[in-house]
């Protein structure tokens, strides 16, 4: 009985192994199915559980109230942290910060410009670079 041979490596294999994509569906379900996007966005990247893996994630009621009673200890002892904290501040609301803030970054600016105006008439009085002048008093190029 003679046997087929069997193909070399370097032989090419059959065109049907060779097909780089299956044809695409024909019928409209087919292609409906083929297209459908998934609806649940909820919760991205979380897995999903089988009912009969639950149990082995399901805590005890005991387990449960004892991370509750920690993280209420948790949030008592950072509320006393706000509470030790807020006298301390120069302002009690985040509003007037930064108003304040913007006041003193006003006052900043006038300063800075008017001390700009100095060294601009100090150097065309001697006829040097602003530049000049800048590094003769100490002022860097940024400030």
């Amino acid at each position: 009985m003679p046997s087929s041979p069997l193909p070399s490596p370097t032989t090419n294999p059959p065109a049907a192994i060779t097909s780089p994509q299956a044809p695409p569906p024909t019928t409209p379900e087919a292609s409906k199915e083929a297209k459908k996007i998934p609806t649940d966005f909820s919760e991205p990247n979380v897995p999903r559980l089988s009912s009969r893996n639950t149990r082995a994630y399901k805590p005890s009621q005991a387990a449960l109230h004892a991370k509750i009673s920690v993280l209420a200890a948790q949030i008592a002892a950072t509320q006393a942290q706000i509470d030790a904290i807020k006298p301390q501040l120069k302002s009690p609301t985040p509003e007037t910060t930064v108003k304040q803030h913007i006041a003193l970054l006003h006052a900043y600016n006038e300063i800075r410009d008017v001390g700009q105006g100095l060294l601009g008439m100090v150097a065309e009085n001697r006829g040097v670079r602003v530049r000049d002048v800048y590094g003769e008093f100490g002022v860097a190029e940024g400030d």
